[in-house]
Parts: C-alpha cells; sequence; structure tokens
C-alpha cells in the first residue's frame, strides 16, 4: 500500500474511532447521571471509566460511593495495563488524608491479588482530579486530571491478557464485597432532553481518546515498565529451587524483571544480605533504582554491585593486596606481542593482536589454566580458529612472556582480580556472607567468574540465580555451567518463551541479523540462531534510512530525532557499536542543542535526554525508541582484510562478525517501540 492509501485508511479508522467513542461517551454519561449523590465532575470522570469497561476492561464501584466520602477508594480498575486503585476529588487540592485512605485501599488490593500470585507492583493508586487538567506524581500516587484519564488509561500497553483480567476482577468482587461491578449498559433509554442540554461533552476528550485508542501510545515512562512482572511469571519468582538455578530465554522475555522481583521475594524471606551482580559496572545503579521503587522496605538489603568492583572490595577487606593497573597490564602484552608473536605462528592464522590477547583473557585466564597441558586439551568453546598443538604452543608462549612482563611491572589485570578472590572465597570456609546472589548476564561472565559467585553461597536452596541468554554474548569465549560445577537439574533450568519488551515488527528484524549464527548455550546445547518466540506487542516500527554520504545521513538523523512527539527523548537511546562513533553523536546532538546523558551514568531515573552509549553499554537495558546509526559500518570496519591468495574467510574473521552480529542484535532487541537503522550508502 503506497504512503497516501495508508493515510486514507488511518483517516477512515480515525473516524471510526471518534464515532464508536462519542456514541459509547453519550450512553456513559445517561449511566453516569444516575449516581446523582456525587458531583457532575465525579460523574464525568466515572463515565470515561466507564467507556473503558466497552474495551474490555473491568469497573468495581464501592457501594458506599457518595458525596460523604466514607470510602478511601471509590473504584478498581482492571484492565490490559493492570489493576489500578481509583480515588475520585472534586474540588481542591488532595491533602494527607486523601493521600493516606488511597495507599490503604491499594495495600488490600494489592494483598486481594497476591492470593492470585500477582505481584504488588501490578497495583497502582490514581486519584483523580475532577475538572483539572494534569499529570503528575504525589509519592507512589499518580495524579491525573479528568481530562487526562481517559487517554492514559487506554494508552496503557497490553500487561494483562483478557482471560487475567476477568479473573482478577471476579477475585476482587468475591473478596471485597462492598465492591460491585459496574459496566456500560447497551441499549440504554433515550437521555431526557433537559439532561441532554445540561450534559456537555466539552471536557470528555475525545480527540485524546481517539489517538489512544489508535496509536496505543504508552505514555508511562520506560523505567515504570522495565519493573512490571507480568502475572504469568510470579509463580518464577516465588520457587522454591532445591540448589542452583539458571532463568534463560531470548531476549525481551523478561529475564531481568524476573531477578529483580525475586532478589525482592528472598529478602523479604531470609535475614541475610541478597548479592546481585553483573558485568557491566553500570547495571547496578539502574538495578538498584528500580528495586527501591518497587520495593523500599528491602532495598536496602540488596547489594547490587559489578563483578569486579565487588572482588576488589572483598579483597581489600581481607586484607590481600591488589594492584590493578589495566593500562600497565595492556602494555605489558604489547611488548609480549612484539617479542614473541607477531612474528611467529599466530600472526599467520590472525595478524590482529587483539583476538590473542582475547584468548589469554577468556580462554587460559578466564577458565583459570595454570599449565600448559591443561590448556592444550581445553574445548575452546565459541572460538572459530582450530588451533593445533604447536599453535596453543605458540600461544602458551605469548601467555607466559605476558605474565612475566606483567609481573616485573607489579600490576594485576582485571582476570588476576577474579582469581584472587576465588582464592580467598574457597580458602575461607566461614559462614557465607550473602544468604543468595543472583547473576544477571552470566553469559558475558568468564568462568573464573562464575565459580567465584558459586563459591560464595555453594548449591544450598535458592542460594545461586544464574540469568542470561547466550544469544546475547557480547564477548568471546564461553564455557558450560559444568565446567565451573553448577548441576542445573530438572526443573531448576527455566526457559521463558514470550517477549514482553519489542514489538513484533522490531523482533523479526533482529532475529533476522542472527537467524543464521546457531550458538552454544551455557547448558551445552545447540540452539538456532531464529528461535521460536511468543510476542505479546504487535504494534512497532523500523525505519531504515540510507545517505549517500555521513552528513546526509547525520541530517536525515536529527530530524528524525526532532520529530519524536513531546517528551519522547526521554525514552530514547542513541547506540553506537564503537567509542569513536560514540564521541562522533556525542558531539553531533551537542551542537544540535538535543539533550544527552552517557548510559554510564544514567542510574535508573527518567530524564529528558537522549540516553547515549556503545552496544555493548546498553545490556540489560531497554528504550521505547532506539536509533542505530551507521549500524551497516559494523561489519565493515570489525573484518580484518582477506589473506593474500585467497577468498575464504578465516576462521578469526567468521567468529569475529558472529560477534559483531550479536551486539548489533542485542542493540536492537533494546527498542520497544520503535527501531531506526540508519546507514551510509558506498
Amino acid at each position: 500500500m503506497g504512503a497516501g492509501g495508508a493515510a486514507s485508511q488511518r483517516a477512515q479508522e480515525a473516524r471510526r474511532q471518534e464515532r464508536l467513542l462519542r456514541e459509547q461517551w453519550q450512553a456513559a454519561r445517561r449511566q453516569a447521571l444516575r449516581w446523582d449523590a456525587v458531583g457532575e465532575g465525579e460523574q464525568r470522570v466515572f463515565a470515561q471509566l466507564l467507556v473503558l469497561t466497552a474495551r474490555g476492561w473491568r469497573l468495581l464501584v464501592d457501594r458506599r460511593w457518595s458525596g460523604t466520602r466514607t470510602a478511601d477508594a471509590d473504584m478498581l480498575l482492571v484492565g490490559p495495563g493492570g489493576v489500578f486503585v481509583v480515588d475520585i476529588k472534586a474540588g481542591g487540592e488532595p491533602g494527607d488524608a486523601d493521600a493516606a485512605g488511597l495507599l490503604a485501599a491499594t495495600k488490600a488490593a494489592e494483598s486481594a491479588v497476591a492470593s492470585l500470585g500477582m505481584s504488588p507492583v501490578a497495583v497502582q493508586p490514581l486519584m483523580v482530579l475532577a475538572g483539572r487538567r494534569l499529570d503528575a506524581s504525589l509519592g507512589r500516587i499518580r495524579l491525573l486530571g479528568e481530562h487526562e484519564v481517559g487517554p492514559v488509561l487506554l494508552s496503557q500497553r497490553q500487561r494483562l491478557r483478557v482471560e487475567s483480567v476477568r479473573a482478577i476482577a471476579d477475585h476482587l468482587e468475591r473478596v471485597l464485597p462492598h465492591y460491585a461491578g459496574s459496566a456500560l449498559d447497551r441499549p440504554l433509554p433515550p437521555e431526557p432532553e433537559h439532561r441532554r442540554q445540561g450534559a456537555s461533552d466539552g471536557l470528555f476528550d475525545l480527540e485524546g481518546l481517539r489517538d489512544a485508542a489508535l496509536k496505543g501510545a504508552m505514555r508511562a515512562p520506560i523505567e515504570q515498565w522495565m519493573t512490571f512482572l507480568h502475572p504469568d511469571q510470579v509463580a518464577l519468582v516465588r520457587r522454591d529451587w532445591s540448589g542452583p538455578a539458571r532463568i534463560s530465554g531470548p531476549a525481551g522475555t523478561g529475564k531481568t524483571v524476573v531477578a529483580l522481583h525475586r532478589a525482592a521475594h528472598l529478602a523479604r524471606r531470609t535475614t541475610g544480605r541478597i548479592l546481585y551482580v553483573t558485568f557491566a559496572n553500570n547495571l547496578p545503579r539502574v538495578q538498584s533504582t528500580f528495586l527501591k521503587a518497587m520495593a523500599p522496605a528491602v532495598a536496602d538489603r540488596v547489594d547490587f554491585r559489578s563483578l569486579h568492583s565487588w572482588a576488589q572490595e572483598f579483597l581489600q577487606e581481607r586484607g590481600v593486596p591488589v594492584r590493578l593497573h589495566g593500562d600497565k597490564a595492556e602494555t605489558a602484552f604489547s611488548l609480549a606481542w612484539k617479542n614473541v608473536g607477531r612474528g611467529g605462528r599466530l600472526a599467520g592464522l590472525d595478524p590482529a593482536p587483539a583476538y590473542w590477547h582475547e584468548e589469554i583473557d577468556y580462554v587460559i585466564k578466564g577458565r583459570g589454566l595454570t599449565r600448559f597441558e591443561e590448556y592444550a586439551a581445553v574445548p575452546r568453546r565459541r572460538r572459530r580458529a582450530s588451533l593445533h598443538r604447536t599453535h596453543r604452543q605458540s600461544v602458551w608462549e605469548l601467555y607466559e612472556a605476558y605474565e612475566s612482563l606483567r609481573d616485573e611491572r607489579g600490576v594485576h589485570d582485571f582476570n588476576d582480580l577474579l582469581s584472587l578472590a576465588l582464592a580467598e572465597a574457597s580458602r575461607r570456609r566461614e559462614r557465607p556472607p550473602y544468604a543468595a546472589v543472583i547473576v544477571d548476564e552470566v553469559q558475558d561472565l568468564t568462568l573464573v567468574g562464575v565459580r567465584l559467585l558459586h563459591a560464595l553461597v555453594g548449591d544450598v536452596p535458592n542460594g545461586l540465580l544464574l540469568v542470561g541468554d547466550g544469544q546475547q554474548t557480547v564477548y568471546p569465549g564461553g564455557f558450560r555451567l559444568t565446567d565451573a560445577g553448577i548441576d542445573i537439574r530438572g526443573d531448576r533450568g527455566q526457559v521463558l518463551r514470550t517477549n514482553y519488551r519489542n514489538s513484533k515488527q522490531i523482533l523479526d528484524a533482529a532475529l533476522t541479523v542472527v537467524a543464521d549464527d546457531s550458538f552454544e548455550d551455557l547448558d551445552g546445547m545447540r540452539t538456532p540462531g531464529r528461535r521460536d518466540v511468543d510476542p505479546t506487542y504487535h504494534d512497532g516500527d523500523v525505519v531504515r534510512v540510507t545517505g549517500p554520504t555521513v552528513d546526509a545521513h547525520d541530517r536525515e538523523l536529527l530530524n528524525a530525532l526532532r520529530s519524536l512527539p513531546d517528551g519522547a527523548l526521554a525514552d530514547t537511546a542513541l547506540l553506537c557499536p564503537s567509542m569513536r562513533l560514540l564521541g562522533h553523536y556525542q558531539r553531533l546532538l551537542t551542537l544540535a542543542g538535543i539533550p544527552v546523558c552517557q548510559l554510564e551514568h544514567y542510574d535508573g531515573r527518567a530524564v529528558a535526554a537522549v540516553k547515549l552509549g556503545t552496544y555493548r553499554r546498553s545490556k540489560g537495558l531497554e528504550f521505547k525508541n532506539v536509533f542505530l546509526p551507521q549500524h551497516d559500518t559494523v561489519f565493515a570496519h570489525g573484518t580484518p582484510a582477506e589473506p593474500t591468495g585467497g577468498t575464504e574467510t578465516p576462521a578469526t574473521a567468521r567468529e569475529r562478525e558472529e560477534l559483531l552480529r550479536s551486539r548489533l542484535f542485542v542493540a536492537m532487541t533494546r527498542a520497544r517501540d520503535l527501531l531506526w537503522l540508519g546507514g551510509v550508502a558506498g
């Protein structure tokens, strides 16, 4: 369909929605007038909520609802967006007593749905101010004017299925008998003329409701969405595991949300501290902020740390000297490559020293190998180059030269930090410092890192939870959990299949990138790149733009960012494959007057700026809109030149390309609603 045809079809649908909403509004107004004990403003708000019942929502009204305000909350509203405890105020500002009453009613609703296995996060207090225009917050309570309440509720993303809405509403009506169901009755008798004349729909935001119903715009900040636990996942959060457990699944299936709620659950039921670890050093700040919003009563008992920062503090507390110095360690490797690597066999396989640095980091030191015979026999998982024994001898010579030069300088590298911590944790057998350890993005850790975290809690029930997905690996090398002495048996390995994040269009585009790249997950299973995923969201956009030059491409990018709706920059990320491009777009956006927040400084609080970072830095995060400028340069910059005299791509280049595709896949799947892919021709 051409652009003109699509626009015409959209206009027809908008007109149809407007007619339908106007009919529903008129019927709802007539029904609301029956509640003559409340004021006209409250009736108008009630009518808007009744309109929602014609669109799959369930409305329960307090039988005591009247002008006397004997109820703490006037209504309970259950729909695709969750459970809302609603209090309607006419005139004046909400006071402390109003807020306390609404929160008490919310707590009662939370207790009521808990028996269904629902998380308290699914229940939201909402105060609607009749005759006002407002969208603000009062602590946990969201404040909305009567103009805003309809569009905001209609524009909520679908979080509950139809059968869940029905079951939850029926349950609430049973356990809270003072609330009775109310719905838009049809047909209703014609409204008397004298009533119709006074029942103007001028305060009914028809255009706003129409746009909300048509576009499905999700107005809540992305940070609020990222902590929502789907009811289908609550049982997983509360499950008792007899030993170490693992949660895996494709991108967007809610693994991190489950892990966060698991941390809160364990903190409530134990007296010890909970350690929540990830590889990236920016994620702990974000996840800590989310937990404080989700479960403030227990948030101070969960330690969010990056693995290396935790290990360094652990060693310092125990008096183990650590001399971590990345730059000096890099210098030691450069000299080792110059002395024993550059002119030897390894350069013939891959002249890039980075590949062999990774071999040492992820295969030798990352696995804790200390003897050549161990290295000679170890499977080099996720490494494509086939190394004969003579090649491995050359790698070992490079490793020994590096270690000697590093020791001369008296410094440690990041792998040494983890090895020292593992030795200390294994040596000391006192009471474990943590009741439980949760590891997010476990596929990004080295084998030594996983062994270290396992050593903190061992195989005690509910002690170790590993969360991650091998397809989203952004670092070379790999391992199996059995290599770490971790046995995931039976139902202690859970695979999530339902995607709650990405629209179908975005998910399809991302899966196309990795469709041909099968991968070995941490359980040793070979898994196809295009996996079966059940998407729940079908209304998103993938925009592809190719400019003849970088300047033309960048103009298109700026135009696209500027054309986003008001406030959308707060839910937008611009991600780059390299630090070089990151610097370029930092300068471009700053000169264009577009506010920027570096992902390394982002702490999970809503900020009105584009989040800017690398593909790897975006791990574990999600955004409504994701822009990937010059994404097509990933492979042009990452693939080495073909060897002289041959047309076959070398194994190391294939490995690098797979890793680059995995990183691009991760970046693409950060997008919820809009994915913008920019390219440069030629």
